[in-house]
């Protein structure tokens, strides 16, 4: 997959009709391979980062009026000669010019193969090239800004600074093993214990965004239970502020899971309405009962709602404590409030995850989606921290945390030729993640995962 020396093209914009199509070409013979099928000013001549209105030619066949963009090498995405042909979006010309660009020359890109040309000629390290594809595949505020910190190096960068301290220490330890037999100490051992706690400290804080940044990647997932009939499917409408669900005073109406998107400040949020939980009357309920179960299970929060005028205190202190699961934050909401009277009101639950509403009503929506994002995000996210998203990086990261636990046990007691073997180890494992250790069958894996084009 590494190979530079030929010219790649593809689409890269998106398949399907449109006004405009992209189609990029990158290599040592980009322009040359462009100018053989353009009539216009002769694009091998042109300064970089110019436009250029032509014509696209198969012999005496005109394909389409095109403008193309010159990228001159080293100024370009791939720190190659680039060549960006914008033509009118039929699949038609878009096909008949990428065939006729590949018959004079160039080659049909593999997934990623531009963002791995990237990489390999030091655009971008790794993590950013990884950044590209998480940028491309953002839906969400929150999202597409963790992956354009990480795009701009924020992550590549307190990477390096650790890795550079790193280095220093194991070259004095290097030092000291050729002078072994003198008995000399050249690094400090005081100094490198002080270093290899702030940096298992870092690299601690970095494991744990790990959950945020999932989160922020990927969305919450958020499930909506309770018992028949407590309003389960007028609260998902409400909070979509659509009629996303079917609303009925039948109990058992919702047999199925029913999943949408609510996004609340920047946060994709996957709500999930499942089935009534009680005893089933019938095999297909119990199914759906089953399934919600699961669905609690794999969720990281859960809105338990009940219908504040139907159900007694040991109900719901009974149903509260058998839908708690570990690592699950619960939300305690109260429903068909505007049912109730002052007294029936004060007698409920006040806790900082118990909430009062009415969904049919859509009363106290706006707090319950604030109390919602508070309980995923929990304050963590300032817009300036540095979060893990790729659970590539989060392996990395733990073997290197387990890497740095083994040096700061041995560092008073072990000869330096083992200090060296574990500093090793935690420096192959955050190259791992920039990409300053690599190999074929990881860069394989990762940009295969690409659109092609990018």
């Amino acid at each position: 997959m590494n190979h530079t020396e030929d010219t790649i093209v593809a689409l890269a914009t998106p398949n399907g009709a449109g006004a405009i199509g992209v189609i990029r070409l990158s290599g040592p013979d980009a322009i040359t391979i462009a100018q053989k099928v353009w009539k216009g000013k002769d694009l091998t001549k042109q300064a970089s980062h110019t436009l250029h209105f032509g014509r696209i030619t198969d012999g005496d066949l005109e394909l389409d009026e095109v403008v193309a963009s010159l990228f001159v090498t080293p100024r370009s995405y791939t720190r190659e000669n680039v060549v960006e042909i914008s033509c009118h979006g039929s699949n038609y010309i878009i096909e008949s010019i990428i065939k006729l660009l590949i018959k004079n020359g160039a080659r049909a890109a593999k997934a990623g193969e531009f963002t791995l040309r990237a990489f390999l000629n030091g655009q971008l390290d790794l993590s950013q090239a990884e950044a590209v594809a998480d940028l491309i595949a953002s839906n969400s505020k929150a999202s597409q800004q963790v992956a354009l910190q990480q795009l701009r190096g924020g992550f590549s960068n307190q990477l390096q600074q650790l890795r550079d301290q790193l280095v220093q220490f194991a070259s004095l330890i290097e030092l000291e093993l050729d002078f072994a037999e003198e008995d000399v100490e050249f690094a400090n051992r005081d100094q490198l214990k002080k270093l290899t706690h702030d940096i298992t400290r870092i690299i601690g804080s970095l494991i744990q965004s790990f959950e945020l940044g999932n989160a922020i990647k990927n969305g919450v997932n958020t499930v909506i239970a309770g018992r028949p009939n407590a309003g389960k499917s007028t609260l998902l409408n409400a909070l979509l502020n659509e009629e996303r669900a079917i609303v009925s005073h039948i109990p058992g109406t919702t047999r199925d899971t029913i999943e949408e998107v609510l996004n609340i400040q920047g946060i994709n949020f996957r709500l999930i309405d499942t089935a009534g939980i009680r005893e089933a009357t019938d095999t297909i309920e119990q199914i759906g009962v089953q399934r919600t179960m699961e669905k609690i299970s794999q969720s990281a929060l859960l809105l338990y709602v009940y219908d504040a005028g139907e159900i007694t205190l040991a109900d719901l202190n009974a149903d509260i404590e058998s839908l708690q699961k570990p690592g699950v934050t619960m939300l305690i909401v109260a429903n068909k409030t505007d049912l109730l009277n002052a007294e029936q009101l004060s007698a409920l639950p006040h806790t900082d995850k118990a909430i009062i509403i009415s969904a049919k009503q859509k009363q106290h929506i706006d707090e319950l989606k604030q109390k919602i994002y508070s309980s995923a995000i929990k304050d963590q996210l300032t817009g300036h921290e540095t979060l893990v998203t790729n659970i590539r990086h989060l392996e990395a990261l733990q073997k290197t945390e387990e890497a740095l636990i083994r040096v700061l046990a041995g560092i008073d007691t072990v000869t330096s030729d083992f200090l060296s073997m574990d500093i090793k180890q935690a420096l192959h494992y955050l190259g791992e993640i920039t990409g300053a250790v690599t190999t074929d069958d990881l860069l394989e894996n990762i940009f295969s995962k690409f659109c092609i084009g990018k």
